[in-house]
């Protein structure tokens, strides 16, 4: 089977790196000519576990997958095309379109045989049929008929484990209106079928909605377990124990249960956002998703004001900032709690120090902004430092020499806004220690 797949982000390029190596030919195009010839001389522009490996080896040792800045060159040489633009969030919280139907406004101007064109970008309920319309209208104004079928097929890859979620999902949910288009997608899932992976098959919409419901419950398992760990903090109780013994009832199940800074990264901020603009436009607001929202947006001003009460001069304080991205595994910054800390402690005027193993580039690339200093590990970033803020757990700061650090700073003061240490283990050296939820 040829697989084309238009867009070339994260998404895109763990998808056709794994449909590669499922053993089909792959083109990947994207509109980005420097992108696109970073990928064809093997330079990878995100970070991904295991991803830059699986990209050589299908480049240049099985030649399946190839790289295009050309539409036609992709449509022409495809039997299935997917879709894999960015869907942002405009200020409304409605989703940016535009990326998504310039493509398909593309693909149809140079479509002249069978097509099966199977979304992978997140988009709001009803853009299936509005992509059908879009498809239809343009051949008439070319004067063509050509079929074609259209198909939501919504990824759920966690940054930090795509390539591995996409080989081994948990479900795969197919959104199809008839058996040709159908059976053109479990062929291209035919492995991980086989393996027994349940296979959800649906229509178009149903398909599309799946996808935001999904997000929009972890978002608010996340929101609720923060909510929980304020009211401990309030009454002295520990929001650790609370969130293990909770996790332990199968019914909850312990998954995005942790106390901490709130929810980032791509998808779970700009999905929830959709929802509530797609809810208002049907006349209801989603008070559940209105609410998750509300309460990630108080944790990271509730975090902030935490870290404040231990900066005693901030003027001449120096901070240290352990972790950039929004999660570890990734080198993605969107929506990272650290930018908003960083922030109101330059607001403050506080001297800051960042470390993060993989997040660093990208930090400095988008916020120029920001002065910061940034470290190549977290002990020199420690070095003369007043407080020190763990808000990602890469393994690298779950591991720290105390004893080392308590010998750097200036004041011994810990904050772990991710749990990760016991609290007595760290005080044992000499540190002043907070987390989330417990002292």
């Amino acid at each position: 089977m040829n697989i084309s797949i238009i867009g070339t982000g994260y998404v895109g390029l763990v998808t056709g790196a794994c449909l590669a190596d499922f053993g089909m030919q792959v083109l990947c195009m994207d509109m980005d000519e420097e992108k696109i010839n970073m990928l064809k001389y093997g330079i990878i522009p995100i970070y991904e576990p295991g991803l830059e490996k699986l990209v050589e080896n299908n480049v240049c040792n099985t030649g399946r997958l190839k790289f295009t800045s050309d539409i036609k060159e992709a449509v022409d040489n495809s039997d299935v095309i997917f879709i894999a633009v960015g869907t942002p969030a405009l200020d409304d919280g409605t989703s940016d379109l535009g990326s998504l139907f310039c493509a398909i406004r593309s693909i149809t101007l140079h479509m002249d045989c069978y097509k099966a064109i199977i979304t992978k970008s997140t988009v709001p309920l009803g853009t299936g049929r509005r992509i059908q319309q879009e498809i239809k209208n343009i051949l008439l104004q070319r004067n063509k008929t050509v079929e074609f079928d259209v198909v939501s097929n919504p990824e759920f890859l966690r940054e930090g484990s795509a390539v591995a979620d996409f080989v081994n999902p948990d479900r795969i949910v197919i959104g199809a209106e008839n058996e040709r288009a159908l059976k053109i997608v479990k062929k291209i899932y035919e492995m991980q079928i086989k393996k027994g992976i349940p296979l959800v098959i649906t229509d178009i919409k149903t398909a599309e909605m799946i996808k935001y419901a999904s997000n929009a419950f972890l978002a608010s398992k996340i929101s609720f377990i923060n909510e929980i760990a304020v009211i401990c903090e309030l009454c002295g109780a520990n929001a650790v124990t609370v969130s293990r013994a909770m996790g332990l009832d199968h019914r909850i199940g312990a998954a995005f249960l942790n106390p901490g800074p709130g929810y980032g990264g791509s998808c779970f901020p700009k999905d929830l956002k959709a929802m509530l603009g797609m809810g208002r436009s049907l006349g209801y607001i989603p008070k559940i998703i209105k609410s998750t929202i509300d309460v990630n947006h108080n944790q990271i001003n509730f975090v902030i004001q935490k870290i404040k009460k231990y900066l005693f001069e901030a003027a001449t304080s120096t901070v240290t900032v352990l972790g950039l991205s929004f999660k570890p595994g990734t080198d993605d910054i969107r929506d990272s709690p650290a930018i908003p800390i960083i922030r109101s402690l330059l607001d403050l005027n506080a001297r800051i120090k960042v470390y993060d193993p993989k997040a660093a580039v990208n930090m400095k690339k988008q916020h120029p902004e920001l002065e910061v200093h940034y470290c190549s590990d977290p002990y020199s970033a420690s070095e003369g430092s007043d407080c020190i803020i763990l808000v990602t757990e890469w393994e690298e700061v779950c591991n720290l020499d105390f004893n080392k650090l308590k010998l750097l700073v200036a004041s011994p003061v810990f904050l772990d806004l991710r749990n990760v240490y016991d609290p007595d283990y760290v005080k044992g050296f000499g540190f002043i220690y907070e987390g989330v939820g417990r002292k």
